[in-house]
């Protein structure tokens, strides 16, 4: 199951930019050739998460599609089916370009419970003289 890997890159660059901060959720760009199974990556995910501050995260893939140049008929395409033929002659004799990306898009973080400062969220200015 490569997609743990994956999960566990996907990881990595979540709590970098999280910064120690809880995260509620992630969205991902993830190239159609890495062959990604939702069902998959949710289940790794939910273990390498564990224990960290994305745990309990949501992850939201974006699949980006591989560009497709047909040596049959010279047309291009694009699909997110990695084992796609060419939609105009069906040649199964194509080359890719890109779909191999994996790319952290944004993370969503919890809100904090509690906010230093004045109550009334005014940037924690002290109140003044009573």
């Amino acid at each position: 199951m490569h997609e743990f890997g994956i999960a566990e890159s996907i990881l990595a660059a979540v709590e970098g930019r999280a910064d120690g901060r809880r995260v509620r959720r992630a969205r991902v760009q993830v190239g159609a050739l890495l062959r990604v199974a939702e069902p998959s990556i949710n289940d790794a995910w939910a273990m390498v998460a564990e224990g960290t501050v994305a745990e309990g995260a949501r992850l939201d893939l974006v699949t980006l599609p591989v560009r497709l140049i047909c040596r049959a008929c010279g047309k291009t395409a694009t699909s997110v089916d990695p084992y796609a033929v060419c939609p105009s002659c069906g040649a199964a004799d194509v080359d890719s370009e890109g779909g191999d990306d994996l790319v952290l898009e944004s993370i969503q973080l919890a809100e904090a419970s509690h906010v230093p400062g004045d109550s009334r969220g005014d940037r924690g200015d002290s109140p003044g003289p009573s």
